[in-house]
This record gives structure tokens, sequence and C-alpha cells, in this order.
């Protein structure tokens, strides 16, 4: 074959995915359309579960200078992410294009096969491999792989090739987006409803705002490509009664309140992650961020395949682990819709839910809903509150020196760290060695409330989940031979 994956798409999602393939010892070959990056800003700001995605792959410093903020919103009501100890704070104002830019220089110095204006036509799907027939700047040509991925957004050529099912919402309105130079507009960063519609406007800096604009009632259109400015002034017109039409656009787009979400992840050879699996209202900026996060999950499952680690069983944990998230984007997105996009008529639902929030077991459960850090996989039984979890930033001290959870992430290989010095334990475990690093450390502090206290080891996936504990219903060798194989 000429690869072990194809991954159509070079997006944030399909970006990541090949890095996380290429740390893993995979090799891939991705096919974008788009003979270079579009540079446009598009996916706006990471939340916090990218932001600690990103910290345990190394990647934060590659996006330069980030301004970060604990406030964030649900459906246009102030929610303070603060709430969630322990958590990275979210990062405001990096644009999708420097997202892009730092996940292809990853990508592509861990070796990753990024082929620009490369343009998936068809594919067949055989007994052991994926034939992929491509248009490209040499002509039409052939790839084979074991896997194909399409990561190639909303309107995916991957999923309707293959025949996913994609059941949901249809559109019943438009919305405009546009990043506008030249105009002193008050900052609404979190939606504002006027009579007949809703605005926001964020500065982006360098003199460039962001403006959203959605009037009630306007219909969604079938478009060739994005609207003219003009429709964006005029719209503005119609909502504030200001002129805005001497702006400067720098880039325009519109969208929708579509929801759809495919019914499956995974067809046999083929796979969905991002935009090509659940399309939505882009309430929150999660849409990318999920999408980074799909891949995440995947990249390590798919590289153990292919390498012949684990058996394609393991791939079935796909779909089982990232449809749950994805059908609760769906869901809290769609509630979203109904406080932003309406009028005067659900003002009473947002001041009850105003109420609400200022709870902070209520703040709590909206803000881990929308920054991804509530999710819990199946992992298996056990009672110890972290189990399917994300491991928690720790800092430790061991043999030698000082390192962290985090970093121990960065070689993309799962982790046992036994906190409490059992030579026995790392016995076991040696028997994965190469995928499976092996640290002996304690914490460096653990905090009185820490739900790590009081375990004496934790094995934890290289997407950073818990997958055991010792409190855990099954044994040590099992936990390793479900997520690893078989011991060597």
């Amino acid at each position: 074959m000429d690869t072990s994956v194809i991954v159509v798409g070079a997006g944030p999602a399909g970006l990541m995915l090949a890095g996380e393939l290429r740390i893993a010892g995979a090799e891939v070959i991705v096919l974008e359309r788009l003979p270079e990056r579009t540079g446009e800003s598009r996916g706006l700001g990471l939340t916090t579960r990218t932001m600690e995605v990103f910290d345990q792959r190394g990647l934060l410093s590659r996006l330069g200078e980030v301004e970060t903020s604990n406030q964030g919103h649900f459906g246009g009501l102030a929610v303070d992410f603060g709430v969630l100890e322990g958590a990275h704070a979210a990062a405001r104002t990096v644009p999708q294009s420097r997202t892009e830019e730092a996940l292809e220089e990853w990508a592509t110095e861990l070796g990753a096969d990024i082929r620009r204006g490369s343009e998936l036509l068809s594919f067949e799907e055989g007994q052991d491999r994926v034939e992929v027939s491509v248009r490209g700047p040499e002509g039409m040509t052939t790839l084979s792989a074991a896997y194909l991925v399409g990561c190639d957004g909303g309107r995916s050529v991957v999923r309707k090739a293959a025949r996913f099912d994609f059941p949901g919402t249809a559109a019943t309105r438009e919305l405009f987006l546009a990043d506008v130079r030249g105009l002193d507009l008050e900052p609404h960063m979190i939606g504002r409803n006027v009579p007949g519609g809703m605005v926001i406007v964020g500065p982006l800096g360098d003199g460039i705002d962001r403006i959203i604009v959605g009037e009630s009632g306007a219909p969604p259109r079938r478009r060739t490509g994005p609207p003219p400015f003009d429709e964006v002034a005029a719209a503005w017109q119609r909502l504030m009664g200001t002129d805005i039409s001497h702006g400067r656009p720098v880039w325009v787009s519109s969208f929708s309140d579509a929801a759809r979400q495919v019914t499956e992840y995974r067809r046999g050879r083929v796979f969905l992650a991002g935009d090509a699996a659940h399309v939505h209202l882009p309430a929150g900026g999660q849409g990318m961020n999920t999408s980074i996060q799909d891949s995440v999950n995947l990249g390590w499952k798919l590289a153990s395949v292919v390498r012949g680690t684990t058996s394609a069983t393991l791939l079935d944990t796909y779909h089982s682990e990232r449809h749950p998230v994805g059908r609760r984007l769906i869901t809290n997105t769609l509630a979203q819709g109904l406080l932003i996009l309406n009028g005067d008529e659900v003002q009473p639902l947002r001041d009850v839910l105003s109420e609400l929030i200022g709870f902070d077991e209520v703040s709590r459960h909206l803000a881990g809903m929308v920054s991804g850090l509530e999710i819990r996989y199946d992992v298996g039984p056990g009672p110890h509150p972290l189990l399917g979890q994300r491991m928690p930033h720790l800092e430790l001290v061991g043999p030698s020196g000082k390192t962290s959870s985090t970093q121990l992430l960065r070689t993309g290989h799962g982790i046992l760290l036994d906190l409490a010095d059992d030579a026995a334990l790392r016995g076991t475990a040696a028997a994965w060695s190469g995928h499976v690093d092996t640290v002996n450390a304690r914490p460096h502090a653990l905090s009185a409330t820490s739900p790590l206290r009081g375990t004496a080891a934790v094995l934890v996936r290289p997407d950073g989940h818990i997958a055991w504990t010792p409190e855990s219903e099954e044994s040590l060798p099992t936990t390793l031979s479900r997520w690893f194989g078989p011991s060597r």
C-alpha cells in the first residue's frame, strides 16, 4: 500500500489526526483540495479541553502569545469558567488560520505527507485496503491505504460517497459572519439580542472586528460562494440602524442553524471526524475544538491497529466514545440557539437560566459541557471518580527529577504512573514496554480535595484519559491488553 492511512482534508481535524498518527508511528497521507491555506480566521479560540490537548503534545508554544480568559457563555448568558478548578483558561483570540499553521508545522516535522491541490474523486473499499482516486497537480492518480478518514467538513465528499446516514434538522435561517477593518463598534462578545435578531461584535486585534449578524426569519440560501459584504451591511443596518458599509471586509461567510450527526463514525475501513461527522450552530466555538478532540481519540487507535499492536476491534471504541460527545454537542448548541436566535418571547427563559447560573453547581455543569471537561469515557468498571476522565495536570518528582503528567504524554505513549513506588506493578507493565512508559514518581503536592489523593497508580491512555486505577474491577494486565494489545 502507499501508506497506512489516507486523511481527506487539511483543516484542524485532519492536521491533528496526521500529527497523532505520526507521533504513534503510522504512515499518513493528507489530501487537501485547496492549493494552499486560506489564511481565514474561521473558528476562533480554543476551549479549555483543547488547550489541555495542545499542552500534552507541546503545541501551545507554537501558537505564540495567546490571550486567555475564564469568561464564557451559554446561549449568550455569561458563565464563569473559573469555577472549574485546575483547568487551563480558554484561548480567546486564536484564529483558525494560526491553529492550522501550527498543526501543519507539527505534523510535517513528524513526517506527515501533506498533499495540497489534491482532490478526492472516488474510492473503493476492499477486503484489506481502500483504493482512492485523486486529481492532483500531476493529473489523475490512485492511492491505497489500510484506512480512509474523512476530515473534509460539513459537505464531506467522503461521507456522501460512503453513504453514511446523516439525520438531523435542516437549516431554518441564515446568519452572516465577517471580519472587517475600519469599524468603531462597541464589543458584544457573547451576543446582543435586538428587535428583529441578534448581533455579536468581537475585536480581533490589528484593527479588525468580527461581527455576526442574524436576522429573525432570514431564510437559508443555497450559495456557491461567500455572500457579498453589502448583504451583511444591509442586515446590520436593519437591525442596528447604523451604517457599516464603509468597513473593509477581510473575510465574509454565512452559516445556518442546521444540526446533523452521522449515525456511525465508522463504516468498515472508512471513518469520519470533525464537521464531516457533525454540523451545528457554532455556539461557543465548540465545533473546531470537538473536531480536534475527535482526532486525538482516533489517532492513537488507528496507529496501534495499522502497526499490528492491537486488533481492529479497538477501532470500534472510536464510535462508542465520540458519538455520545457529538450528540451532546448537538443538544447543547440547539439549546443555545433557542436563547441566542430568538427575541423577547424567550426572555423569561433567559431570566430563569440567568438566576440558575448564579449557583456554582449550575455554573460548573454548563462550563463543563461547553468546555468539554465533562467528558468521561466508559473504560471499564470501577468506583474511582477519575476513571475514564482526563488525567489532571500533576507536578511530579521522581528519580530523574521534576516532570509532570502533561509532559509525560508528549511521547504519544500510554503512561503507567506509579505513585507508591510499587516495583511489582512496574514489573507487570514492563511486558508492554515500547507502548506504555512506566514512571515511578510522587506528586509534588496534592490539594486536600484532589481526586488523586490516596490513589497508588493510574494507567493513562495516549489521549490522556485514565483507563485504570488499583480501584478498578479488572486487573492491570486485562486493561493493558484491551488498550495496548497482548503482552510481549
